[in-house]
């Protein structure tokens, strides 16, 4: 992606469903499980670079023992840095090669022989990052049943309401956030279940000391997670364990976030894409479960696991951005599904350089855009085939060899355009210096391009804010002298706000909002921005079920391929010489191309839960007043 917005979080969770001792005998070490859950961490990298941390519940510790250890970074190498932390006091002790007759003294020494771990890579889509804000978050007590550990890839549009909740009911918390807020909230539940069922033993007359292994092993998470989440507005996925190692994963009932697991009789495994589960534990396709949508899976202290709902499901909406963009792409299916974005826009591309394709030249930006470049160049073979037949079959036996072997050996012309060189550090705070940089972030191969006489196709899998297309791209790809440059995102024109999770929050970040405005400028009905606005203070105080998305009216006058002809306008600046046109993907086609992620809100302006209607208006009172706040 050109404009590159920060991926979603990760989740993981390995459960080991035996005694330590049987994977120190099976797989000869005592931390199979952790090098797991490095691995689980590490193939998910790409969901978020702004920290890591890892969790690790040992079962069976005597009391005054430690028996939750966490640890986290925010640095620049963050899983690597929690691992050297870790296996620095495995050195220390002296056990980089323990064998099976040091697991006694291994058991007892060291922290994260346990048996089960959480882990989290963090993106911060708001505030600072800061050590805190990584997870797993953890909310402690000397009764184990009430520890919590709590991991998640989540985002909620009605926070304050909860957090007002848990003003009401007498807590007082010490942060305002989504993570703290919803530790809290479902801490509240988790501490109303053990009083309830400690209330009732008391009265069968048990001591207390009785009390607490009949609570642990009754708790049910199920109804601690249904009570918690009733007034979740949002996406989630949220991995969690209790002091007394029942622990457990539970996913939005519109599936907005994705959750994928794998259980056999070692081990209950838990991660936010498929394919990483494949690859980690050596699996196939049907070998991993998606969690649907309002369910949870729990697991007891004892292994028995169940498959529970837990809110009514609504209408799925997962998250298609998960497979343009956030998701890795090994897994078949969003392979082919990115492979189709590209394909399906073939007719646009062969219309907008009137299907000469000996003078056109093809690429793609690195490195996001390349499966549904393989894609598009499929869509172009293909046309090119039918087209070859056709002329052979036309010309028949007038046919030279010379003329069929040119027929032949046609084929689209693939060059690798633009070259993304190491980051550069924007160190220079004064614009004209630090747009110079940003103009280098990209770098391009010369000599493919015939000056003057090729056009240039550039497939991005989305444009966002079209800045660095702006500032770097199209003036690097002008240098080459074509004739015309067409720029393709695989994905629609990105025009509402996400407030599930993704770093894309401002109605101003939006070129094609951005574009609608100017085109309402243009046509000299700006007068409309400042009536929707007004109407959009006053919708905002309906009852949140009841709010409308107004913003949809800002584009309703004009089509798509209108917008996508301003975008172009706004991304050429002066001195750039060559012809500009921007294509975008159809909504239409969007949906044929990943017909199981209906999650179009960002494109729509659909929004799956009633608070996304509550934060496009808000953010787009926050344009119009010039507020650079956010709008959840």
């Amino acid at each position: 992606m050109s404009d590159p917005i920060k991926h979603e979080c990760g989740i993981a969770m390995v459960k080991l469903l035996k005694p330590l001792e049987y994977y120190v005998e099976k797989y000869g070490s005592w931390d199979y499980g952790l090098r797991k859950m490095y691995l689980l961490l590490e193939k998910q990298h790409n969901r978020g670079q702004d920290g890591a941390g890892i969790a690790g519940m040992k079962k069976g510790v005597k009391p005054g023992e430690k028996y939750f250890f966490r640890q986290r970074s925010n640095g620049v190498n963050s899983i690597q840095e929690i691992f050297d932390a870790i296996y620095d006091d495995v050195k220390k002790l002296g056990f980089e090669n323990a064998g099976k007759d040091d697991y006694p003294e291994v058991r007892s020494k060291l922290p994260y022989a346990s048996e089960i771990y959480i882990g989290h890579v963090r993106y911060g889509t708001f505030g600072l990052n800061s050590i805190e804000n990584v997870h797993p978050v953890m909310r402690s007590n000397n009764w184990r049943s009430r520890n919590l550990v709590l991991a998640g890839n989540f985002n909620l549009t009605n926070v304050k309401e909860i957090f007002d909740s848990l003003i009401d009911i007498g807590q007082h918390p010490t942060d305002f956030s989504d993570t703290v807020t919803v530790l809290e909230n479902v801490g509240h539940f988790l501490d109303d279940e053990v009083e309830e069922l400690f209330r009732k033993y008391r009265k069968k007359g048990l001591k207390k000391r009785d009390i607490s292994p009949i609570i642990e092993k009754e708790i049910e998470v199920s109804r601690v997670l249904s009570n918690a989440s009733k007034k979740w507005d949002g996406g989630y996925a949220m991995a969690g364990m209790l002091g007394h190692g029942d622990a457990f994963v539970v996913r939005d009932p519109w599936g907005i976030r994705p959750v994928f697991y794998y259980n056999d009789d070692e081990v209950l495994v838990v991660a936010s894409e498929r394919p990483v589960l494949q690859t980690v534990f050596d699996l196939k396709t049907k070998d991993v479960k998606e969690l649907q949508p309002g369910y949870a899976v729990t697991c007891k202290n004892d292994g028995q696991l169940k498959i529970e709902k837990i809110r009514e499901p609504g209408p799925e909406r997962s998250c298609s951005f998960e497979r343009i963009y956030f998701s890795r792409g090994t897994d078949k299916s969003i392979y082919r599904e990115r492979k189709k974005l590209g394909e399906q826009l073939t007719g646009k591309v062969l219309e907008k350089i009137d299907h000469d394709l000996e003078n056109t030249v093809f690429s793609y930006i690195p490195n996001t855009a390349e499966s549904a470049f393989y894609g598009l160049v499929k869509g172009l073979e293909d046309y090119l085939n039918r087209h070859k037949v056709k002329m052979i079959r036309e010309k028949g036996n007038m046919l030279t060899g010379e003329q069929l072997e040119s027929i032949v050996s046609s084929r689209p012309r693939i060059e690798k355009l633009a070259v993304k060189d190491a980051k550069l550090r924007t160190f220079i705070t004064e614009d004209k210096a630090r747009d110079d940089l940003v103009g280098h972030v990209y770098d391009v191969t010369y000599g493919v391009v015939r000056r003057s006489k090729d056009s240039m196709v550039v497939l991005d899998d989305s444009i966002v804010r079209g800045t660095t297309l702006k500032k770097s791209i199209i003036k690097i790809l002008d240098r080459l002298d074509p004739r015309k440059i067409v720029i393709v995102s695989s994905s629609p024109q990105i025009r509402y706000p996400d407030c599930y999770g993704i770093d894309m929050a401002k109605m101003g970040d939006f070129i094609a909002f951005r574009a609608a405005v100017e085109l309402l400028k243009s046509n000299g009905t700006e007068k409309k921005i400042t009536g929707i606005y007004e109407r959009a203070i006053r919708e905002n105080k309906k009852p949140v079920e009841k709010i409308r998305n107004l913003v949809k009216e800002i584009y309703e006058p004009f089509t798509a391929d209108e917008i996508s002809a301003q975008i172009a306008k706004m991304l050429k600046l002066p001195g750039i010489n060559a012809e500009l046109e921007i294509i975008y993907q159809s909504i239409e086609g969007l949906h044929e191309a990943i017909p199981g992620h209906t999650g179009d809100w960002y494109f729509t302006g659909n929004y799956p839960t009633p608070g996304g209607n509550r934060v496009v208006n808000q953010s787009f009172i926050n344009y119009v007043e010039k507020n650079d706040k956010r709008a959840y």
